[in-house]
């Protein structure tokens, strides 16, 4: 393995690399353009921005401030200057950009899902597990880990606010293919993105569950269903090979009880995160749409004084919070990926592990089969303990 050199790191700015400028790269692209005016960071710099069609990437480079833009991803991977990757490629491409970055000793930052197939994801953990001996670092882009209201919510759990978790409803809807005819993308076809619904956003609700209850899933039952199952494309009307909607009971190692939902034809839901958290001693609930808000219920208390009350995440003791504005000044969508980045960067120049880890990305991916596994066996019970690592 290729390994940075220390003095070269320390002596200049780090050099980050960005793979892939649609969505999720121009999201973290305005995280990377950002994050250093509000969080105390190691210094780096925007190198480069890589994708496919020249045009399209120098201009985006351009526009999100990038210094330059490259079409082949293995060159940059070659270049001393570059000591971060960052992958928000399609779900095919990132097991073999991330393990060949990390194989050259850069730091790696992917988006969720891990992989598209169980097997990819194992091999990058493996990978990712060498790497970090050596002081290399990698994480998965699981974003609604920095929400501030969800760092509440965690903190709230940990300290026992809400008692013994039993059970946790959570679900993910959208609607942007509801109609039949919205036209075929590389989404829609399983050798490019793995799976739908069930990778695309069931993967944040799964690794919610993980993440709040800092618990693992032993047991998955799942039923996964496509709805259109043919969409116009260039070829005329083309077969959709993923679902449209996932439904997952997991059961975990402290006894209890978890239902995911996820669908991307939920009609009239556009980016609904729900999370319902419920204790026996208190209650937590969430609404992504809410983002800065958090529903808390003590049950500790007198009847006559019990009920949901309203917690504005707003206040500088917030996770987060204390970088940006004053009191009631909301912040957004857009600022869970500054999060992730300045939480990657403290990791690296502190040279802790950052999470969540490839491991911990394994660990959702794990989830993932076996709600496939449970759906095509016709609602059989994945048993999961054995596959799990120590420590996942």
């Amino acid at each position: 393995m290729t390994m940075p050199d220390e003095s070269r790191i320390t002596d200049r700015p780090l050099g980050v690399a960005l793979i892939g400028y649609a969505f999720m790269g121009k999201a973290h692209s305005n995280a990377w353009r950002n994050v250093a005016s509000y969080f105390d960071v190691p210094a780096f710099e925007q190198k480069v921005l890589v994708g496919r069609d020249p045009a399209g990437v120098a201009a985006a480079a351009d526009k999100y401030g990038w210094s330059e833009s490259a079409t082949d991803w293995r060159a940059v991977l070659d270049r001393d200057d570059i000591d971060i990757v960052d992958i928000c490629a399609p779900g095919f491409m990132h097991a073999e950009i991330a393990m060949a970055a990390l194989a050259a000793g850069k730091h790696v930052l992917v988006e969720k899902p891990l992989a598209n197939t169980l097997a990819e994801a194992e091999a990058m953990a493996e990978a990712a597990r060498e790497a970090r001996a050596s002081g290399v670092q990698s994480m998965v882009g699981f974003n609604y880990r920095r929400v501030p209201a969800l760092g509440l919510a965690r903190e709230l759990i940990a300290e026992g606010r809400i008692g013994t978790v039993r059970h946790v409803r959570a679900a993910y809807l959208q609607d942007w293919l509801a109609d039949p005819e919205s036209p075929m993308s590389w989404r829609l076809k399983r050798e490019a993105a793995g799976s739908g619904a069930l990778g695309d956003i069931a993967s944040h609700a799964i690794d919610q569950v993980l993440f709040l209850l800092g618990d693992h899933i032993t047991e998955v039952s799942g039923r996964t269903h496509t709805f259109t199952t043919h969409r116009p494309g260039a070829q005329g009307r083309e077969e959709v090979t993923v679902d449209d909607a996932v439904w997952a009971t997991l059961t975990l190692a402290s006894g209890a009880i978890a239902s995911v939902e996820a669908s991307r034809v939920a009609t009239g839901q556009k980016n609904s995160l729900k999370l319902e958290i419920y204790g026996d001693k208190g209650s937590l609930l969430f609404d992504l749409e809410d983002l800065n808000e958090l529903g808390f219920l003590d049950a500790t208390v007198p009847v006559r004084e019990q009920g949901f009350r309203r917690i504005l995440v707003n206040e500088p003791e917030h996770p987060y919070i204390g970088a940006w504005w004053p009191q009631g000044h909301i912040i957004g969508w857009e600022h869970t990926f500054t999060h992730e980045i300045r939480d990657f960067l403290a990791a690296i120049g502190s040279g802790t592990g950052p999470s969540p880890s490839f491991d911990d990305g394994l660990a959702v991916q794990r989830v993932l089969a076996a709600v496939e596994e449970s759906s095509a066996a016709k609602s059989a019970l994945i048993q999961l303990a054995s596959r799990v690592r120590e420590g996942d």
